[in-house]
């Protein structure tokens, strides 16, 4: 189920960035690709962090994961609010993929506290 809804998911925050990218002159446009970019990072890092982490650290592995994933809503929220005074649509289209950080969020902390 990850797989194919993370591609999805991709596939309109890409959208999203390029509606932004495509601002020129916009204020706000180069923070808002900026922590574009930084959200990106931490979801790369979030993947291995926690469907390898816990078979490499253990418990650790999964609170590195759910640290990870707790910036990485904050840094998304972040996104969403500095794409919506450049590109109204862009921040909208970054809706599905907040739930499901949300989801995912939800989901690494269950697994935190009961391991």
């Amino acid at each position: 189920m990850f797989g194919p809804v993370w591609t999805v998911l991709y596939v309109i925050i890409g959208v999203a960035a390029w509606l932004v990218w495509r601002e020129h002159g916009r204020p706000g446009r180069r923070r808002a690709l900026t922590l574009y970019v930084v959200q990106l990072v931490l979801n790369s890092l979030w993947t291995p962090l926690f469907f390898n982490g816990y078979t490499h650290w253990g418990t650790t592995g999964l609170i590195l994961a759910a640290l990870d994933i707790l910036l990485l809503l904050a840094c998304a929220l972040g996104t969403f609010a500095a794409f919506r005074p450049v590109q109204r649509l862009a921040a909208w289209l970054l809706v599905p993929y907040l739930l499901w950080i949300a989801y995912a969020t939800t989901l690494n902390l269950y697994m935190v506290f009961t391991n």
